[in-house]
């Protein structure tokens, strides 16, 4: 039985969400890590131009599995975690359709607002054994962490820097439909 999508406002399942994040250390190596704790609402309209999505990330969550490394990332240097306790991310347009799109949008991280563009896809719709209706994305893009002022760096004996710029953003979203009163 094929499950549709349905127009109205989906809430973001975040114990079935991963916000995740890949950036070159050293030169040699990737570091990994993501953030536990969102927010967003999805708007699903007539059309994939009539839809929307809003998302807030609380930037204190931010996890890399190193409690030095988080600590450094969440401080002055780069996060700043108590003078911007959020970024967030508001799509401006989406092209495609629903199973394969482009959705562009104003990310702020920071004080500093720039467009990006994450390639996404549909993975499907569902009701789970409970009778929630559930509607998974994946979504991906690369952003220049300089451009958002996150501009700490240390030069390497051997030439380079530790942090390298870009940044891949991948995100595994599931949301949820409420159910209707």
């Amino acid at each position: 039985m094929t499950v549709a999508l349905s127009t109205g406002t989906w809430n973001l399942d975040m114990s079935h969400t991963e916000i995740g994040f890949t950036v070159r250390h050293a030169g040699i190596s990737k570091v990994r890590g993501q953030f536990a704790d969102a927010e967003a609402t999805l708007v699903i309209g007539d059309t994939l131009a009539s839809s929307a999505v809003e998302a807030s990330v609380k930037t204190a969550s931010f996890d890399s599995n190193d409690d030095n490394r988080d600590a450094h990332v969440k401080g002055e240097d780069f996060f700043d975690v108590e003078k911007y306790p959020e970024m967030t991310f508001k799509a401006t347009s989406a092209e495609g359709d629903f199973e394969d799109f482009k959705l562009t949008g104003d990310l702020t991280i920071k004080d500093t607002t720039l467009p990006v563009t994450f390639d996404a896809e549909c993975g499907g719709v569902a009701v789970d054994p409970f009778g929630a209706t559930r509607v998974g994305f994946s979504a991906k893009t690369q952003i220049s962490r300089k451009e958002f002022g996150l501009t700490w760096n240390a030069a390497l004996e051997a030439g380079g820097v530790l942090v390298g710029d870009k940044v891949t953003i991948e995100i595994d979203a599931a949301f949820v439909l409420p159910e209707a009163n």
